[in-house]
């Protein structure tokens, strides 16, 4: 249970919680979400309350906000009560959880190293049990990879599916509304609160390993994920192994980040030319670079993108569920060098994390596994629109791991 200290600000020793522009709200009818307690990423709208998006000078140069944003509503609506904003990485553009302005929140399954980004407070908050669960964003990984780093439950839902009102804009193609939770009870139903879908999901029918996302691994992290993929399949049935990407994740990669870094660039460009904010390394590199995208770029990218998304939706039969890694690795150390960690790190993980931005799938990270006694996130990947089917497959599967069934 959390506790607060004068003036209502978290007892936080993890530094997950923003303190520059702390504001906490009670549930304003019950639900289904009664006595939880939950922390919303630096990127939602809270009235009253100024959004930081991560930077001191954003913070300086927005006024309060007049509404609270459409997700956080619902939540307070189902009886959960907000417990305070949470950090973000730097303008949202980063997925290691290391600010240079407010420092690195504390992973609590291994406090050596980074809690991923950029959703990484609200990560951080829930792995270390001072929230029941907390809302991020998601455009590139920003929930998933830091719910990998972290062991714990992570949602990227159908683009589209949960409600982006009052939410700082990144890159709109790709940008959703996304949650974590250690307890894959709470994180069905907070998704079932969010998506208003109170249906039952069909059963899952097959498991798809995308073969080529598996082969990106290093061979130990690919053997510990193989074998998640096997307590997967036990669950499932019927196994099948896939190639994603003809052309090569690389080239999907290569369209995903184009077509985000112009996005960006739209939305946030004329507000880092006009202000010019202190950036810390990697973040200021990825504003430069995005600013030199130009619209034929865009639009090659966009074609390109439109042509992916139809050939991944058409690859997934009525309950098919796609089986592939968070992330190449587990968690950093904490202050790489920024050419590792923000640039080949960043880039190899996107290869991965690239597949359902492109096609617009819902996405979940399991945590099922180990590495040297650190989390690695094993992700299911569904059709467009099978976001309860994931829920319920992701709480069967950690309720089998709480319950130490091997088979």
């Amino acid at each position: 249970m959390i506790t607060m200290e004068a003036g209502g600000i978290p007892d936080d020793p993890l530094g997950a919680f923003c303190r520059q522009n702390h504001v906490a709200l009670d549930h304003t009818r019950n639900g289904s979400l009664d006595v939880l307690t939950f922390a919303v990423k630096d990127v939602f709208h809270i009235s009253g309350s100024r959004t930081g998006f991560g930077n001191p000078d954003w913070l300086k140069t927005h006024v309060p906000q007049r509404q609270t944003a459409a997700a956080v509503e619902m939540l307070l609506g189902s009886g959960a009560d907000l417990v305070g904003r949470t950090h973000s990485d730097e303008l949202a553009y980063s997925l290691t959880g290391e600010n240079v302005h407010y420092g690195t929140p504390v992973n609590p399954a291994a406090p050596e190293r980074i809690p991923g980004g950029s959703s990484n407070g609200s990560a951080s908050a829930v792995a270390g049990g001072l929230v029941d669960f907390a809302l991020g964003t998601d455009c590139g990984g920003s929930v998933r990879i830091p719910a990998s780093y972290c062991g714990v439950l992570g949602m990227r839902p159908t683009h589209g599916r949960v409600s982006l009102e009052g939410v700082i804009p990144f890159a709109s193609t790709f940008d959703v509304v996304g949650w974590f939770a250690r307890d894959g009870e709470v994180l069905e139903k907070v998704g079932r609160v969010l998506m208003g879908d109170e249906t039952a999901p069909e059963e899952p029918r097959r498991l798809l390993v995308a073969r080529d996302a598996f082969d990106l691994l290093e061979s130990d992290v690919a053997n510990v994920l193989d074998n998640a993929a096997a307590v997967v399949s036990i669950e499932i049935g019927a196994v099948r192994e896939v190639v994603v990407s003809e052309d090569g994740l690389a080239e999907w990669y290569q369209i995903f980040r184009t077509l985000q870094g112009f996005e960006i660039w739209e939305n946030h460009g004329a507000w880092v030319t006009d202000v010019r904010p202190k950036l810390g390394p990697g973040i200021r590199d990825r504003y430069e670079w995005a600013s030199t995208i130009s619209p034929a770029d865009a639009l090659s990218a966009r074609v390109a993108h439109s042509e992916i998304r139809q050939r991944i939706t058409q690859m997934f039969e009525p309950g098919d569920i796609l089986c592939l890694p968070t992330s190449p690795r587990v968690a950093p150390m904490k202050n790489e060098p920024v050419d590792r960690v923000e640039v080949e790190y960043r880039e190899q993980a996107l290869h991965l994390l690239c597949v359902a931005g492109l096609g617009g799938l819902p996405q979940v990270s399991v945590p099922l596994a180990t590495m040297d006694g650190l989390p690695l996130g094993l992700s299911l990947v569904g059709a467009p629109g099978s976001d309860t089917q994931l829920l319920a497959l992701a709480r069967s599967l950690m309720d089998r791991k709480y319950a130490g069934d091997p088979d």
